[in-house]
């Protein structure tokens, strides 16, 4: 039997028949043997074969194959440096949930989440929550980082999900795709699947005033079917992302506005540095690309990971670690 993975809770897998079917699965042992350096083995969205084992009392399954991904978003590990995180696979379109306060969102972790989705061949668009709760100089920063990020070319919605401001812009947006919401614990991820499709009445927390963070209320990634024929993938908080598997002169590939410029460097291996006749180091002296971006290209370049949560935002460039 063929199914998708819809719920993934490390030993358990929740797998959905094309008939609509439900079973309970696990996996062979075999699995663990391959050389996967994964955490978890099968993530949320594969597609996966499966034989019913009937012997149980409750009808089970047992996962014998894992279909080709054609992509998927990883992370680092949190407390294992070595392995990987598959958070979700098959993805049509990943929704970055960015909050400018309560708790914020950094432009660091903006970028490494982008770049990630760059690499896998992924299609991200920005999604600037609780909109309805801003003051104006919450108002003036949001629409800096929305300036920011349209004009490299990647598209950026505004919602309140409490007061359903631009949640029709969304749905359209995730119409007929396997959609995944991501971004810190409390941007409002549930809270938006919630203003999405009511029924689902997924658990939501109150931000913890003490350390401007969210509360862990999803402990794994889920899947579910909206009215709207679309399929989100309902993701864990992430407080950091490592980028993983990247080459130093490939990274700059990932920022859509240096590898427009590429050509133009008087090197063909150009990382952007300290080589003369740099385009992207002209433009970013004129301007033309963010400041925030390139010390986030920097970062990732020189496997900062430490640095995820440093507030970015500002363009000041007396800071700039060139």
């Amino acid at each position: 039997m063929t199914g998708l993975v819809y719920k993934s809770t490390g030993s358990w897998y929740t797998v959905k028949t094309e008939e609509g079917e439900v079973y309970d699965c696990r996996i062979k042992g075999k699995f663990r043997m391959k050389g996967i350096k994964s955490t978890n083995p099968v993530a949320v969205g594969d597609i996966v074969d499966f034989e019913l084992d009937e012997k149980s009392d409750a009808i089970t399954g047992v996962i014998t194959k894992i279909h080709e991904r054609k992509n998927y978003i990883i992370r680092k590990s949190v407390n294992l440096s070595k392995q990987v995180h598959i958070i979700a696979s098959n993805i049509d379109k990943l929704f970055l949930l960015v909050t400018i306060n309560n708790p914020p969102t950094t432009t660091s972790f903006i970028d490494r989440f982008l770049v990630t989705a760059e690499a896998y061949g992924i299609e991200a668009i920005l999604v600037f929550n609780k909109i309805d709760t801003f003051d104006d100089t919450m108002l003036d920063e949001q629409l800096y980082l929305q300036f920011i990020y349209d004009r490299i070319g990647y598209k950026c919605l505004r919602i309140s999900s409490t007061e359903h401001k631009g949640i029709d812009k969304l749905i359209e947006e995730m119409k007929g795709n396997v959609c995944m919401f991501s971004g810190h614990s409390g941007v409002g991820k549930s809270t938006l699947v919630n203003a999405l499709q009511p029924d689902l009445n997924l658990k939501t927390k109150e931000i913890s005033e003490q350390h401007s963070q969210g509360q862990h209320t999803t402990t794994f990634a889920e899947m579910f079917d909206l009215d709207f024929g679309a399929k989100i993938i309902d993701t864990p908080g992430i407080r950091g992302f490592g980028v993983v598997d990247m080459e130093k002169d490939e990274v700059g590939d990932y920022f859509p506005e240096f590898f427009a410029l590429k050509d133009q460097c008087k090197f063909n291996n150009c990382l952007h540095k300290e080589e003369p006749h740099c385009a992207v180091k002209e433009a970013l002296e004129n301007d033309e690309i963010a400041w925030s971006r390139y010390r986030s290209y920097l970062q990732i370049l020189e496997g900062e990971d430490e640095h995820y949560r440093t507030d970015i935002y500002g363009d000041e460039k007396t800071n700039d670690p060139i």
